[in-house]
Formats: C-alpha cells, structure tokens, sequence
C-alpha cells in the first residue's frame, strides 16, 4: 500500500496513523476537515482493488451498513474512490475491542457478560429486522467504549437477507472459533447463525476460553458440525446456571434448538438480570446415580380413579343404623395399618440404605496423576475409567490427567463411570513462512498461526523494500510449542549512505575520474574549456566543493583545461612554408632578396653560408643579427 499517512482523501479525510486491520483493510483514524472531528477510515488492501468480487463486497458493506441506526452499531458516514484507494468512513470509537478486554481481564463476570450479550443482541437484532444479517459476529469486531458501551463493526461480510442470498452457498469468510455450524459446511445462513455465534462469544466471555479448540481451522470447524459445546459449569463451577441455560441454548448445534431470534434471547438475558425468575432446564437423566424406578399408570391406587368416583352418579342406598362400635374398629385398624406401614417402610429404606452403603466408594483424585496409574486406581475401586478426551495443555505433561468428570472425595456406586481429560502436552504448530510479508500483516498472521511477536529488529537492505520481513528466528515448518515468540528481522530499505567530496582541481582528468569513483560517487558532465594558465587535461573546475558530505551515487560534474586558445590565420599566413624555407636557404646570401642585407644586417653576412651568414650578422649589420636568430628559433621550432 502507498504510504497513506499525512493524505487528504475526497478532500475532507486528513488521515493520521494506523489503528487496526484485518484480512480485508486497513483502518486509520483520520480527521473530518470539514466538521473538525475524529473518523475511522476503512481502506481496501491493495492487493484486492483488482478483484471485482472482494470491491463489490467492500462495496456491500458500506451500503448495508450505512443503512442502519443504531446506538450499538457504529455509524457509516462516507464512502469513496481516490487514486485507485477505495474507503470506508466510519464512526471513531475511543475504547478497546471487546477481544483485548477478555485476554486482559481473562474472564468476565456474570453481570458484566449479561450486559455486554444484550447490547450485542440489540444490535444485532436491529440488523436483522433490516435484513442483514451480519455473519461474523466475534469479539474482534465488538467494540467496548471508555463508558461501556457496546459497537459492532465490520460489516465486512454481511448479506442482505433477501430471497436472492438465501440459498448462497459461497466460500464461508470469518474467524473459524466462532462458526455456526451451517456456515462451517457452506450451507444456509440466517439470523440464528448470528445467535449461535453470540453464544459462543458470551461463553468466551464468561469462561475466558472458546469452547472449541483444534490443531487447524479445519479441525476446529468439524467440532462447530459434529459437537455440542460443552457445558461453562464444567469449567467454572460458579457460573450461574441461568446464564449457562442461555448459552447453551443459544449455541445449539441444531438449529431448530436454538432462540427463534434475538427477542427470545432478550426475553431470557432480561429475566436473568432483572429478576430471580429461574429459566426451564431440560433434566439431564444421566446425572442420577439412583435405579430406575416404574411408576404405576395413573389409576392403579391413583388419584384418577378417586376422580371418577366423584363423578359417577352416586346409587341410592338403604341407610343402615349406624354402629358406633364398628367405625370405633375401623379408625383403631386403620390407625394400626398405618403405624405397620409407616415403620415397615422405614425399616425397608434402612435395609436398602445398608445395601447400597456397601456398594458406594468415593472418587479418588486424579489431577496431575499419569493415565496409567488412574486407571489402575480407578479399576481397583470397581469404577470405570473412560478417557473423554486428550487436549493440549501448557499446565499438564503429555500423559497427565486435567479434568475428571466427579469432585475427588464424591461418593459414587461401583461400576460407576469417572470420565477423564488426558493432556497431550504442549500444543504443536508448524511456523509459516513469514519471510517477504509486510510487517502489517505479521499480528495477524502470527495470530493465526498460534504464535506471538517476539523481538522485531530492523536493518537497511538494497535489495528487499521497506517494511518487508527478510528473516526470522526459527525456520518455516518447524513445530515449535502454541504460542512461542518469533523474532523478525525487518528492511528498512535501502541505507542512505554518505561520502566527503574529494579535491579533484588540479588533477589530470583520468586521476580525478578514479577518484569520484573511489568514493561511491559518479561521473557526471565533463566539459572542456581554454586556459593559457592550465595546461591540457588538468581540472579547473568541480562542481562541489572538497569536504561536502554527499549521498553516495551522486553525479559530480568537471570543467577539463583544454590548454592555451590556437594562434590567429594572420600570423600564421606570416611564416612561410617549410619547403619555401629550405629553398631559400640553399640561395646566395642565405634567401634573402637584394638589398635584405642591407637593410637587415650587412652585405658581409650573406656571403657565408646560410646559417653563418644570418649567424654573423654583427656590425654595421646589427639589427640583421636580430632577425637572424629570431628565424633559426623557428626553424627549430
């Protein structure tokens, strides 16, 4: 992405630094220069603006989202295309998402996550009654104000809920934690995959976990199919069963079990909050240890056959004197019966009581003990040893025990079934590739991955860009322990590096051209100028001064002495030509015409030869001498 930071867009939205992203955009806090206020700006990634299916959905956002009004939804206010950058401006939130509140406090309370679970379903069920269904609700995209309000955002793969989406079937976007089930197999989609998704965030929420972890998204996906969540009270004894109710309802595999729509599960949140209403439980018939006990149909010694006789026309009967003697009898056999009835059942329960004392053992404590010795301990007390499940854990070794189904100490009958969790170790991941990604996406992909952010240095590099990761501290592929730390290193482009400016006047011009070479710089303009004071080749000029510290690669430019300016045609055309010389030379009285001597030096001096004659031009001939050598240096020349 070009650097966006310090960019005016639609030339209102001053943008000011990074504050989130996600696998779609990049979001920045800007500010509106025409209202003066703070605004989240959503920006498309650009590797995705060439892919007309990812900008029609950008697209789909803003207008599906820009549809609704509510106080928990944040506001869209803009949407826009600049230079191929296609944005979102949106309500800015000051606060933190709901995500981040959860791994800081590690669990909510009871009223804190009752509260949160109604602003959610407020929102969401405005939504709903607009049509839109949201499709990727999760503690990510839910927003907690400095004052406790909730928002939620990222619309991002929300479909309006018409009759033409309702039988999409296209690829399932989202974080896979928190997946209905009907969107983990690609299938229909409608409101109560937003229910199932907020009950699997109140669950995160009130036992600081999700309810389904795995070794892939694909793993995890598969247990939102063929899994029902297991129950919070499992977890954490002191969850309300109220609030487990509603979770566990809401989180329904199937979804004819969940609520019908969010005013169902506002019904319930309000109950639990404002009342001490209890809600309806479905009994759980596995819980009880005791026998089966048949139970006659009504009407054998039943109250319903009391109910037919009061309806059955009464007989007239003949009245009998009354015998006081006998309905004395009746109440002392009745009262007999009653007392026989009464102790005979009291001594048949302690009867049974002595049989069942002898056939019950308390259940042992098998945290932290390896498998094979609880199973043995298990089977010596005539229990039955069931293994529910092996997860990863950090706190229990591979082999230990982490959770049994009953309280150590319980009292249980024999051939009871003790189920146990046995730990796998630490979980294994296999670290990717994260060399050639942009540093931005590294908190993502890290998360992704089951790993965390270690040491992140930076170092200049001429041949990977800025902000591009080059290396990391464990190799891609190695299986490293869930959540271990991966250093990074990262470019920082190419180093601005920097010289000092030699002296080059003065120097000839392939010394001064080694010598810009010699200190990273380049050879730039040469050009080529008379002086009568430089001779050829030598530079007169450059065009920065010694000792100025410059970038390497920078062009220096030279000025070269092309030595003293050629002589003038006329004083040329005064020398004569050298075979016109020697000519002169071999005739009597050295070349010269009659009467030269005479007028430049003596008659004597041209009867010797050429060079004593214009040699000894002395005497009355004084100034002939003169002429006389000034030739013979020529010649020589």
């Amino acid at each position: 992405m070009v650097e966006i930071i310090g960019k005016v867009l639609g030339k209102r939205y001053e943008i000011i630094e990074k504050i989130g992203e996600g696998g779609m955009a990049v979001v920045y806090k800007a500010r509106c220069r025409l209202l003066n206020r703070y605004v989240a700006v959503k920006i498309l990634r650009d590797e995705l603006t060439t892919d007309e299916e990812f900008i029609n959905k950008f697209r789909h956002e803003s207008q599906a989202a820009a549809s609704l009004s509510h106080p928990n939804i944040v506001g869209i206010y803009d949407v826009g295309v600049e230079d191929d950058i296609h944005y979102i401006v949106m309500e800015y939130i000051k606060g933190k998402t709901l995500k981040d509140i959860i791994k800081e406090k590690g669990k909510l309370g009871p009223e804190e996550t009752i509260n949160y679970a109604m602003q959610i379903a407020e929102a969401i069920g405005h939504a709903h009654k607009n049509h839109i269904v949201h499709r990727d609700i999760k503690p990510h995209n839910i927003m907690v104000t400095d004052d406790g309000r909730i928002k939620v955002t990222d619309f991002g793969i929300a479909r309006a809920a018409t009759s033409a989406t309702m039988t999409n079937t296209s690829s399932v976007i989202g974080s896979v934690h928190y997946f209905s089930p009907e969107q983990a197999r690609g299938k229909f989609t409608d409101e109560k995959s937003d229910i199932y998704s907020l009950g699997i965030v109140m669950y995160e929420m009130i036992t600081g976990k999700v309810p389904f972890e795995g070794e892939s998204p694909i793993s995890v996906a598969l247990k939102h199919v063929e899994e029902e969540i297991t129950p919070p009270s499992e977890i954490d004894h002191s969850i309300p069963k109220n609030i487990e109710y509603i979770i566990m309802k809401a989180a329904k595999r199937d979804q004819a079990g969940r609520y019908k729509n969010t005013e169902e599960l506002l019904e319930d949140l309000r109950k639990v909050k404002y009342s001490d209403e209890d809600l309806h439980f479905t009994e759980d018939t596995n819980r009880f240890d005791s026998e089966t006990i048949i139970l006659p149909p009504v009407g054998e010694n039943g109250d319903e056959d009391e109910e037919k006789k009061k309806k059955e026309p009464k007989k007239k009967l003949k009245k009998k004197p009354k015998d006081k003697k006998g309905n004395k009898k009746a109440v002392f056999l009745g009262i007999l019966l009653a007392f026989l009835l009464v102790n005979g059942i009291a001594f048949g329960i302690l009867k049974l009581k002595d049989g069942f004392m002898s056939r019950e053992v308390k259940v042992p404590d098998l945290m932290g003990m390896q498998e094979e010795m609880a199973k043995e301990k298990i089977e010596e007390m005539d229990l039955e040893f069931v293994v529910k499940e092996r997860k990863y854990s950090s706190e229990f070794k591979e082999g230990e025990i982490m959770w049994q189904s009953e309280d150590p100490g319980k009292t249980v009958k024999k051939g009871y079934s003790v189920e146990v969790i046995v730990s796998k170790g630490d979980k294994k991941v296999k670290v990717p590739d994260f060399t050639g990604k942009d540093i931005g996406e590294i908190s993502f992909l890290l998360e992704e991955a089951g790993l965390q952010e270690g040491v992140v240095d930076y170092s200049y590099s001429d041949s990977v860009p800025k902000n591009i990761v080059m290396s990391q501290s464990i190799e891609s592929g190695t299986e490293v322990k869930e959540g271990s730390k991966i250093n990074l290193v990262v470019s920082k482009g190419p180093e601005i590096r920097t010289t000092t400016m030699p002296k080059l006047i003065g120097l000839k011009e392939n010394e001064a051209k080694r010598g810009i070479v010699a200190k990273g710089l380049v050879v730039g303009n040469i050009r080529y100028e008379v002086s009568n004071s430089v001779e050829r080749g030598i530079v007169l000029w450059q065009s920065y001064d010694q000792g100025t510290q410059l970038q390497q690669n920078t062009s220096v430019d030279l000025v070269i002495s092309s030595g003293p300016p050629k002589k003038p045609k006329e004083e040329e055309k005064k020398e004569l030509p050298k075979d016109e010389k020697d000519q002169n030379e071999k005739k009597p009285g050295g070349g010269k015409k009659p009467g030269e001597g005479e007028e430049n030096g003596s008659g004597h001096g041209g009867e010797g030869s050429g060079e004593e004659g214009e040699g000894s031009g002395s005497g009355s001939g004084g100034e002939g001498s003169g002429e006389g050598e000034t030739n013979t240096q020529r010649e020589q020349q």
